[in-house]
């Protein structure tokens, strides 16, 4: 008897033990994402008895506000991407989802603080966040893209502040819940209904979720990885005779490039040159050359992600032939980049090889201006030496003074950067543009893709430019 009630008392105490690390587990780790789930009734109820926070641009200008029962987006399709939206049709997106909890004041260290306003009948007013987005390069952006798609993407290499994340086409949160048509059926449709079958995909964010190849912009990695491995190989000479064949496979140049060394070939963008420098490598040192730019990586992983971001893929060193090889030093094979990956590479170069922890918050701020939440910039990866990034900078600056990036070029400033053109199965290929300025001192890197654009040097290169030139008279 006396056992059976001994182990009745142990089932008991253990079921109790258990319940409690389960509930401790929820409590601590789900609840911040249960609270603000957007299927979470409770929300929705709470969330109408309070004045949602501002989202302001690093200059103060608001990109998402409260007003009345309405939440408004000033910027409207330029920002659509990386502000989001708050619907309770369609739940939230974007920096809107990614701070709720800031912007309605449901933090834990904010509790005790709903509590005494509830007892004292006091509205409750949400944090206001701030942002390292600038809403004006944010609207040139997209007014340079103009009815093309792809994306713009500007940020400051010394500190992972991202400037600007434009993504074309784009669409306005303003209007999403609104009525915009009928289906065959006589079912009524909004505007959200209908991006969802766009063919032209307006609600993906191609400056953090496309996958496109990124041409000759990958010869930055390859040169990198080159030169980590050899860097004697800046007093090379290569002769480029138009093509280059690998075991029965002809790899075709854009020219018959000649005697080139290292700085013209990457000037005139020789694919032969960079196809053998990848052979040389060998797959394995190429591949972990690219997971050291963070090809593979998200930079968000492991923390709260600010953007949706799709890492890139590239096939693994034993799944890699030699003519795959050689066309995946050149960007081509199945290499697949995102527009912020290419710039996070250039950023590398620009930073003496150090990659900053891309990010979008600046801090959280209460109703009062009081700072609750800073931002601290913190190194992400160290992909190549400074002695390496010196010498690619270098060649980057040829690229646009005397190359295929000279579409970049600005008067009285020194601009680094590097062309692509993309071949793609879906038509022309993709103009790309990544560089830097000024590139003894870098303050902004910019990536630029045009989606079926052209030539990367005629199409993508002023885009570039201009975004360049916005940011360097604009002042701090």
């Amino acid at each position: 008897m006396k056992n059976n009630i001994r182990r009745l008392s142990y089932l008991i105490l253990g079921s109790f033990v258990v319940l409690s690390l389960y509930i401790g587990y929820v409590n601590v780790f789900l609840g911040p994402a249960l609270a603000t789930d957007p299927h979470n009734r409770r929300l929705a109820a709470y969330e109408a008895k309070v004045h949602r926070g501002t989202i302001y641009d690093r200059r103060g200008a608001a990109l998402a506000k409260s007003e009345g029962d309405r939440r408004s987006y000033p910027l409207g399709k330029d920002a659509a991407h990386v502000v989001g939206f708050i619907s309770q049709r369609y739940g939230r997106t974007g920096l809107e989802s990614a701070y709720d909890r800031y912007l309605l004041a449901m933090t834990d260290e904010e509790k005790i603080e709903v509590i005494i306003d509830r007892l004292l009948g006091r509205p409750r007013v949400g944090n206001d966040v701030v942002v390292t987005l600038d809403a004006r390069l944010q609207q040139l952006a997209m007014r340079l893209m103009g009815k093309r798609r792809g994306a713009v993407v500007a940020l400051d290499p010394r500190n992972g502040e991202i400037l600007a994340l434009a993504s074309s086409p784009s669409y306005d949160p303003n209007a999403i819940g609104q009525p915009a048509g009928r289906s065959p059926d006589g079912k009524v449709l909004t505007v959200y209904d209908l991006l969802q079958r766009d063919k032209g995909a307006p609600l993906l964010n191609r400056a953090t979720q496309g996958a496109y190849p990124p041409g000759s912009t990958f010869k930055l990695i390859t040169a990198a990885g080159a030169l980590t491995t050899n860097p004697e190989v800046i007093k090379r000479i290569f002769n480029c005779q138009g093509s280059l064949i690998i075991d029965g496979f002809r790899l075709a140049d854009t020219a018959a490039h000649g005697a080139v060394d290292f700085y013209r070939a990457l000037a005139v963008s020789c694919n032969t040159t960079f196809a053998r420098l990848g052979l040389e490598m060998g797959a394995e040192r190429f591949y972990q050359t690219a997971r050291a730019f963070g090809l593979t990586l998200n930079p968000w992983a492991g923390g709260l992600p600010e953007v949706a971001y799709r890492p890139g893929t590239l096939a693994p060193p034993e799944k890699m032939n030699k003519p795959h090889l050689g066309s995946s030093a050149i960007g081509q094979g199945e290499v697949l980049v995102n527009p912020l990956q290419m710039a996070l590479v250039a950023a590398a170069i620009a930073n003496d090889g150090v990659i900053m922890r891309p990010h979008l918050l600046a801090r959280v701020q209460d109703p009062y201006g009081g700072v609750l939440l800073q931002s601290v910039p913190r190194p992400w990866l160290t992909a190549i030496s400074p002695e390496v990034a010196g010498v690619i900078k270098e060649a980057m600056v040829d690229v646009v003074r005397e190359g295929t990036g000279r579409g970049a070029a600005l008067s009285g400033i020194t601009v680094a950067g590097k062309t692509g053109s993309a071949q793609n199965p879906k038509g022309d290929t993709h103009a790309w543009f990544v560089g830097f300025a000024p590139a003894e001192k870098p303050r902004v890197v910019v990536a630029v893709i045009v989606e079926n654009g052209g030539a990367g040097g005629v199409v993508a290169a002023p885009i570039a430019r201009e975004m360049i030139r916005a940011v360097l008279t604009a002042g701090p």
